[in-house]
């Protein structure tokens, strides 16, 4: 790493760079996820909606970001230090810097550390407490004579079944609190457009044409009303989650009705309903800011037997053994990247930068076939064993892809490629922080990739405190307990809003997880017995930190986010003209 820039530092550029400090970790959000990988049919179904119109919304959102200077929302505790912009710093950095016997990289470590935020910046909610049950309460479960055919046991009323709130072991008193990681705080904005009216049963049902399946729950039981089928076993392993929550914690979920779409792309749009209010509270995986689904953890979260990826408990646990193995020093100083690229117009177009870039100079992109990855037993595809690489690239599918949390674990930098689609943690990580932004305009894409991975292969300290970031990102904020925490706190706050008392229908049969697991075979019994939750919860869940997140707070993270990306592109204009 070169030290003229360092050395000759001007006044100018310590204080003309545009600095964010966060205060609080609620506000370190992005805008960034999307979805797994699905056939070619239907995908071609999806490309003249999401067509390469993506672009053109990413050019107007920076353009917007730039223009728009990012504001202190006073409610949230943001401390937004501006003096002046981070152009300034690299024209001070140009004109002090020699070369080397590497490319002609212009170093920019004080402009970059200007705007990615390598420290840990977390404070007291870095390492989250571990929390453990005082009592051991087993949760009973058995495949014995008779359950193979789907029925549910009756237990008897003093054993510790998920059924009334008076078996619900009462949680000690603690002295800390144990606040949420700040993706939490989206979950009133996700269901604002009701807060003020409440959610009718009308509202509920409009949404039945979108709806994979109905959901209630009742006296601390599931029903459900299946009204088509979903991709794979997309609303099976959804609905296996949420037992596991009925009996973590028992007689704490209320009563609730919802509607569950298990597509990949959002579809209550906006702009459909004036009223928002009238609006259908369609509950889903992913969501764009032009529309109003509520989102909720995907399935793959307790396994994705289709394509042998196993529930992230287990998975984290290989992983982290993995990752031991082949310290990041130690990796292909490369960036990596394996789907399906037949999904997307994008991962169409990233496919080009192995051809657009010097051979074996940047990128290992390969593509990813399930067929014949089923048909080899999975034995090349186990996520936990590809960690191999110094730079994991991150890009959307149809929508967000399930992809991103096991790429956030590799302890590697996570280039992303901008999308507007979010998951419901997506919202909690910061550009430059977690990840490196990568834009997705065709001019730009592959060399973006490359100027990221050169300049952290010249600056691997900091690259890797960014791969360590995003890693801790993954196997702390998204630990099973708190996306556990996130379904209690989304489902409560839904269910409060509810103007009616929900009722069984007709049609809707009992779930329990001896019903779902029982009569099951193969990878979709082992996954389910590999996530059944053993243990009620005799804590209290976390605690969702204040104050209530709002929509301009929301979208001034957003155009931080965006600037981090404006100022890169910066850094590249000026690198390519010193060369």
């Amino acid at each position: 790493m070169r030290g003229s820039s360092n050395n000759h530092k001007s006044k100018s550029e310590e204080e003309g760079v545009a600095l964010v400090q966060v205060a609080e970790e609620g506000e370190k959000t992005t805008k960034q996820q999307q979805q797994p990988d699905s056939n070619k049919a239907a995908a071609a179904a999806e490309e003249e909606e999401a067509g390469y119109g993506y672009s053109n919304w990413w050019s107007t959102w920076v353009s917007s970001a730039v223009k728009k200077r990012v504001r202190a929302p006073g409610r949230v505790g943001i401390v937004v230090v501006v003096g002046g912009f981070v152009l300034l710093a690299l024209l001070a950095a140009v004109a002090t810097t020699t070369t080397t016997t590497w490319p002609q990289l212009v170093d920019f470590t004080g402009a970059v550390s200007s705007f990615l935020q390598f420290g840990n910046g977390d404070g007291a909610r870095r390492h989250r407490p571990h929390r453990t049950s005082l009592v051991s309460i087993p949760i009973p479960f058995t495949c014995g004579s008779g359950n193979d055919t789907g029925t549910c046991p009756r237990y008897a009323a003093s054993a510790p079944a998920p059924a009334p709130a008076s078996m619900s072991p009462p949680p000690p008193q603690t002295s800390t609190v144990d606040y949420c990681p700040s993706y939490f705080r989206h979950i009133e904005l996700d269901l604002a457009a009701w807060v003020a009216s409440g959610i009718s049963r009308e509202a509920v049902e409009r949404g039945r044409r979108q709806a994979h399946f109905r959901l209630l729950v009742v006296g601390g039981r599931a029903y459900v009303e299946t009204y088509r089928r979903a991709f794979q076993t997309r609303d099976v392993f959804t609905q296996w989650g949420i037992l596991q929550l009925l009996r973590r914690y028992p007689g704490r979920v209320p009563d609730l009705d919802l509607m569950f779409n298990c597509d990949d792309m959002p579809e209550v749009r906006a702009a459909a309903y004036p009223d928002r209010a009238a609006a259908p509270p369609l509950f889903r995986y992913c969501k764009d800011p032009s529309t109003l689904d509520v989102l909720f953890p995907d399935w793959s979260f307790w396994g994705w037997p289709e394509v042998n990826i196993r529930p992230w408990a287990p998975l984290l646990a290989e992983m982290a053994e993995e990752k031991a193995r082949l310290p990041w020093s130690r990796r292909e100083p490369y960036a990596y990247w394996k789907g399906n690229p037949d999904v997307s117009p994008l991962r169409q177009e990233l496919l080009r930068c192995n051809h657009s870039l010097p051979p074996d100079d940047t990128v290992r992109l390969y593509r990813q076939d399930w067929g014949f990855a089923n048909r080899n037993a999975f034995r090349d595809s186990n996520l936990a064993r590809q960690c191999r690489h110094r730079y994991k690239l991150y890009v959307q599918g149809r929508s967000w892809s399930v992809s991103r949390k096991y790429i956030l674990a590799c302890d590697s930098p996570v280039l992303a490629v901008a999308t507007p689609y979010q998951d419901f943690f997506s919202r909690g990580l910061a550009a430059g922080k977690h990840y490196w932004p990568i834009d997705p305009s065709r001019s730009k894409l592959c060399r973006d990739i490359r100027f990221a991975v050169r300049w952290g292969n010249a600056h691997p300290a900091q690259a890797q405190r960014m791969g360590l970031a995003g890693s801790a990102f993954a196997t702390d904020d998204m630990a099973m307990d708190y996306v556990y925490d996130y379904m209690l706190h989304v489902l409560t706050r839904y269910a409060s809003l509810l103007r009616y008392k929900p009722t069984v229908p007709d049609r809707a049969v009992e779930l329990c997880p001896e019903s779902m697991a029982c009569p099951r075979r193969g990878r979709d019994r082992d996954f389910m017995m590999q996530s059944r939750e053993q243990y009620v919860a005799d804590y209290q869940p976390c605690t969702i930190p204040p104050p209530p997140l709002t929509a301009d707070d929301a979208t001034n993270m957003a155009h931080r986010d965006a600037e981090v990306l404006s100022n890169i592109d910066k850094m590249i204009i000026t690198e390519d003209k010193h060369n």
